[in-house]
């Protein structure tokens, strides 16, 4: 990805869902609900033509770092954000694993 691209992640409260825009433009979005005090993330897209640059990786670092300082436990039914927080160790406390 072009370091100079400005990336934005908004958590959009209306829609349930944080998206990423990149230089103004929407490329993606992780889809979520809100359960007691927890929040599920079930789905996470990006543009086709933006995937393989770390997108969705941004996207859901963003979101889990808005997620901490909101003090939610974290339900990982999405493959991706399951995945990303697998591979990031200091991320794993956030999960609800029961």
């Amino acid at each position: 990805m072009n370091t100079e691209t400005r990336a934005e992640i908004r958590n959009e409260q209306a829609q349930n869902r944080y998206t990423i825009t990149l230089d103004d433009e929407l490329v993606g979005f992780a889809d979520y609900h809100l359960v007691g005090h927890s929040i599920v993330f079930t789905r996470t897209e990006v543009d086709p033509r933006r995937r393989g640059n770390g997108v969705a990786s941004q996207l859901v670092q963003g979101a889990l770092d808005d997620v901490r300082v909101g003090a939610l436990a974290v339900v990982p039914q999405c493959s991706f954000v399951s995945y990303w927080i697998d591979a990031h160790p200091d991320y794993q406390e956030l999960v609800d694993r029961g």
